[in-house]
């Protein structure tokens, strides 16, 4: 897989993500941007890259059964598992699409959710053109980004463990969900799609995670990570795994201490 195609969340990635992944990274900021997107009341709300649905599980708890929830991925694979989470006749409509090329009419929804989707988009200007264009007049933009590897350990430790384990060609993967955290350059951007206000806040959570093997196979497995590795002659994931989990119990000290995550939230209108 050439290194750049970061986005592709495909195969049996979903699973991975979800299981190991869904709880200690996600399920917290999940609660947290929905409950605000919630809070505005929208009859018709749009989440683009919805994964495998944790927000979106989490909108369709907090929103009146009447509102229009509408969640997106390009990857059909994460709106497969995303489905899983929900029963027939829930007001929920699941659909492929690219978030810099959303396939509705103009003024289409009251809010717009992403949750730490924004940092895979190829063009991330156009995606905000995307969203500006498809929100109504006085729509609220709700999305987040992760903050530096400085502000979340794991992160910049599982960075570490690939150029340790592969120094010659380490993947580049961790570089990406963790490198678009400049609140003033993402403004500009904003500013340029059309967006007139804008806050920003720092969210700081604890996650317990009770077992740092399968949070360390989540962050391998899990991510497009595992397809940069296996298209490298020679080389062994499980050894990857190995290296990181022992990392994440020595460093960090799980399971018995929380893991600490920070992420930057982005208001918009």
């Amino acid at each position: 897989m050439d290194d750049d195609a970061v986005s592709h969340f495909t195969g049996d990635i979903p699973d991975f993500y979800d299981q190991g992944l869904g709880h200690a990274m996600f399920e917290g900021f999940a609660a947290d941007i929905a409950g605000r997107a919630a809070a505005d009341h929208p009859s018709r709300l749009l989440e683009t890259a919805a994964g495998t649905g944790i927000v979106t599980r989490r909108l369709r708890d907090m929103l009146p059964a009447s509102a229009e929830l509408t969640a997106t991925d390009l990857n059909a694979d994460m709106l497969n598992r995303a489905r899983t989470k929900f029963s027939v006749g829930e007001r929920v409509t699941f659909m492929s699409a690219d978030a810099t090329d959303l396939p509705f009419l103009s003024g289409s929804f009251d809010t717009v959710v992403c949750q730490f989707g924004v940092m895979f988009f190829p063009d991330k200007l156009r995606a905000y053109r995307e969203v500006r264009r498809v929100l109504r007049g006085g729509g609220s933009y709700l999305f987040s980004v992760w903050d530096s590897h400085a502000h979340n350990a794991f992160a910049r430790l599982a960075h570490q463990a690939t150029i340790q384990v592969y120094p010659s060609d380490p993947p580049s993967f961790f570089r990406v969900p963790f490198g678009y955290h400049h609140v003033d350059v993402i403004r500009d951007s904003l500013r340029e799609a059309g967006f007139d206000a804008f806050d920003s806040s720092i969210v700081r959570l604890e996650s317990p995670v009770p077992d740092p093997a399968l949070f360390a196979r989540g962050l391998i497995f899990g991510s497009p990570l595992i397809e940069q590795i296996r298209g490298r002659p020679g080389t062994d994931p499980e050894r990857l795994l190995e290296t990181l989990t022992g990392s994440l119990v020595r460093e960090l000290g799980l399971p018995g201490r929380p893991l600490e995550l920070q992420a930057i939230l982005f208001d918009v209108h």
